[in-house]
């Protein structure tokens, strides 16, 4: 099979179109042919070397969170998946033509939505969902901030914040308060505006999803007894508030979720914009596009 293959940390340059052997599925495991996947933040950690220390790349590696293909065949202990079925999921390793996953981290695709497309979801919507239900569980009648809302994982967190009744407030920059408009947030913050935060009254929790100064600032809005979710650790500041529970969220294959959010997806209720989709081979100008920042997935198609 062909592959994008990593024999070294360092910057796109190192992300190499090669030939590899194919690969075989466990017991538990089903073999795709990937129609597409797509890239994360994460992945640039990844492969610059930023992210060694807890998820090194055993060289030569393959990147890839996202997949969205169709079964090519299963282990002998998988149930429910036969060959030809259109699947999505969190996998790894899935910059390639193939790859294996875990039965049960995969769905199948519903009816209606493109298998291309389908490769945009999985680890956004995810994310996005269980920041809120496992970090911020708010009800009717709080509200919570989301921080990058117009970001994939800020809107998937917007959604999940909304469908538990609470107020939700998007936090985005000044330029990006246009976007924010059809989130489905009930009001807009621009959060590198000191004045507008100054004015922000206390919230019940914050969904954060940038850190740096922003997290710094807002934690600071949080009411005494309020939560901090974030998938990036706490604030620096976290210590100054010891009032505040703060929640890390670190995402776990969820079939289930993906479904749930999918399905807002195919009902207009929730959008994850695609930016681009290029060939697999194009990976490192895909990475040095996605570095300039940007909004929007990008897809890498074998």
């Amino acid at each position: 099979m062909k592959a994008i293959v990593v024999s070294q940390y360092g910057g796109p340059e190192v992300l190499q179109y090669k030939d590899l052997p194919d690969p075989s599925p466990g017991p538990d495991e089903v073999l795709l042919r990937v129609v597409a996947t797509s890239i994360n933040p994460f992945d640039l950690k990844q492969r610059s070397g930023a992210a060694k220390a807890f998820a090194p790349i055993n060289f030569p590696g393959i990147l890839g969170l996202d997949v969205a293909g169709t079964v090519v065949s299963c282990g002998e202990k998988v149930k429910g998946f036969s060959a030809g079925d259109r699947v999505f999921g969190m996998a790894g390793q899935t910059y390639a033509e193939l790859c294996v996953v875990k039965a049960d981290n995969l769905a199948k695709i519903p009816a209606g939505l493109d298998t291309v497309d389908a490769a945009a979801l999985p680890v956004v919507t995810t994310t996005g969902h269980q920041l809120i239900m496992n970090g911020a569980p708010v009800h009717r009648g709080q509200s919570i901030l989301v921080t990058g809302a117009v970001g994939s994982v800020g809107r998937s967190a917007v959604f999940a914040a909304k469908s538990l009744g609470a107020t939700v407030i998007a936090g985005v920059r000044k330029k990006q308060i246009a976007q924010a408009e059809n989130t489905g947030a009930d009001r807009v913050v621009p959060v590198d505006s000191a004045e507008d935060v100054s004015r922000l009254a206390p919230i019940d929790a914050v969904a954060d999803t940038v850190d740096g100064p922003t997290a710094e600032m807002l934690i600071a809005k949080v009411k005494n007894g309020g939560i901090f979710a974030s998938v990036l650790g706490p604030p620096q500041n976290s210590a100054k508030f010891p009032g505040i529970k703060i929640v890390p969220v670190f995402v776990q294959p969820e079939a289930q979720t993906l479904l749930l959010m999918a399905k807002a997806v195919l009902e207009g209720s929730l959008e994850i914009p695609i930016a681009s989709k290029v060939p697999l081979k194009q990976a490192a100008d895909a990475h040095a596009l996605v570095e300039k920042g940007g909004s929007g997935k990008v897809l890498l198609l074998p």
